[in-house]
């Protein structure tokens, strides 16, 4: 069984893209579902934030495999294979091993160092076992990278040198703003994870007065009783943006809810000597509306606008510390991949031994009846000894040589020479709690 990564992310993809890709939370179980119902696929995570959308697959063989993963993200796009042909990147073996542990520390992201991701990891490594998608591979795969994470963040100062995304995008907003957010009132729509920390930012930031407003009345209310803010209904979306400078928009709605309608009818009655009302999509779908963006007296910070403009990153005595760390990590995952392609060949093999041993003391049972237990017993330890001495210099030999490159090939050929049906196997073990220190990918 071989690893597969298949995906699109901001670095390929606008976010229209993106957009079309995206697996809401209640649909995560049946795209997971109707990945492992392709022909070549048999375990399958999903990862869909608003920066990418990736599938981690076990498949049976790579062109296969490759053909039935973009063929579900284009059911998901509504669209043909070829239309995402340009967007889509692919790793295979070891490159999607490396590829998806440098996910997890944070160095693929917008933001390099932020650890939102590793939460969005944990939360897709659950949903796939929820589903009961994931197999040895994925197992294995997800636990690793979620160490690989914190490993990342424990040792290295990644995270004092990476931003978050709110914190990224606040600090673009200031630059249209006079470079001062502290007293600048500011408004968060959406509630969830993203929302919760543009409002906990903007609080540390000193912006003020703080509102937050959500489809869920309550929701709103809790969190804008954290950190002292006010809560407004989304009906009166509106005029709340009239009395606002920033606008922090996370949202996880189907479709946009700042409108060209509802922005434009808050300019008018704003006074426009306060500056341009500064927008942050941090959403994906979008939740700024086609159109806002040439609006006059608004500026609109979206994703695809972060990506340009972002350039700053981490220390690169820090992002160094990190590649040293994924790529041990990467060789060990290896290592453990290659001996764990032959373990069950050798099971098989030795499985088989002691077929022959059981068999052949049945016929001398049978043959011999006036052997005594006694006689019996030892003549079957004799045995067992003799089986076992033979089998246990090559089957050390055979675990040593598949941890190697290219050890594939020795489990292959002990299959072949002693026609070994080798079964399938998983593996669960219990998921990492870890908890994301910073926002970043939502």
């Amino acid at each position: 069984m071989k690893l597969l990564v298949v995906g699109a992310s901001y670095r390929t993809a606008p976010v229209a893209t993106l957009e079309r890709l995206a697996v809401a939370p209640e649909s995560l179980t049946r795209i997971l579902n109707r990945l492992v119902a392709q022909p070549y696929v048999s375990e399958a995570a999903l990862v869909s934030t608003c920066n990418r959308v990736e599938v981690y697959a076990a498949v049976s063989g790579f062109h296969g495999g490759l053909g039935d993963i973009c063929a579900v993200l284009a059911e998901q796009a509504d669209c043909q294979p070829s239309a995402l042909a340009n967007n889509l990147y692919v790793h295979f073996d070891s490159a999607a091993v490396d590829h998806v542990f440098r996910v997890a520390a944070g160095l693929d992201s917008m933001v390099i160092g932020e650890a939102q991701i590793l939460g969005q990891l944990r939360d897709a490594y659950h949903g796939a076992t929820g589903a009961d998608t994931t197999g040895r591979l994925l197992h294995e795969l997800m636990q690793q990278a979620l160490r690989v994470g914190k490993r990342a963040h424990s040792e290295t100062g990644i995270d004092r040198a990476g931003q978050s995304v709110v914190t990224a995008a606040l600090g673009l907003a200031a630059r249209h703003l006079g470079d001062e957010l502290a007293g600048r009132p500011a408004l968060v729509v959406g509630a969830g994870a993203m929302g919760s920390l543009g409002v906990a930012t903007l609080s540390r930031l000193g912006a003020g007065p703080l509102t937050v407003t959500n489809r869920s009345a309550e929701r709103a209310v809790r969190l804008a009783e954290s950190y002292g803010a006010a809560a407004r209904p989304m009906a009166e979306l509106a005029d709340t943006l009239s009395t606002v400078d920033i606008v922090v928009a996370a949202t996880a709605a189907s479709e946009p809810v700042l409108t060209r309608d509802v922005v434009a009818g808050a300019l008018a009655g704003r006074d426009p000597e306060r500056g341009p009302l500064v927008l942050l999509d941090l959403a994906v779908p979008r939740d700024v509306g086609s159109g806002v963006a040439e609006l006059p007296g608004v500026e609109v910070i979206d994703i695809d606008r972060m990506a340009e403009l972002l350039a700053d990153g981490p220390a690169a005595a820090d992002a160094a510390a990190v590649e040293r760390i994924v790529a041990g990590e990467v060789e060990s995952f290896l290592t453990w991949l290659r001996g764990a392609d032959v373990a069950p060949t050798v099971a098989a093999l030795r499985g088989r031994a002691e077929d022959v041993v059981s068999a052949e003391l049945r016929r001398l049972a049978q043959r011999r009846p006036d052997l005594s237990d006694d006689q019996r017993a030892e003549v079957a330890r004799t045995v067992h000894r003799v089986v076992q001495r033979l089998l246990h210099q090559p089957t050390v030999r055979v675990r040593q040589l598949a941890a190697e490159p290219g050890g594939d090939q020795y489990a292959a050929l002990l299959r072949e020479l002693f026609d070994l049906e080798v079964p399938q196997t998983s593996q669960v073990d219990t998921v990492p709690d870890i908890t994301p220190t910073s926002g970043g990918e939502r």
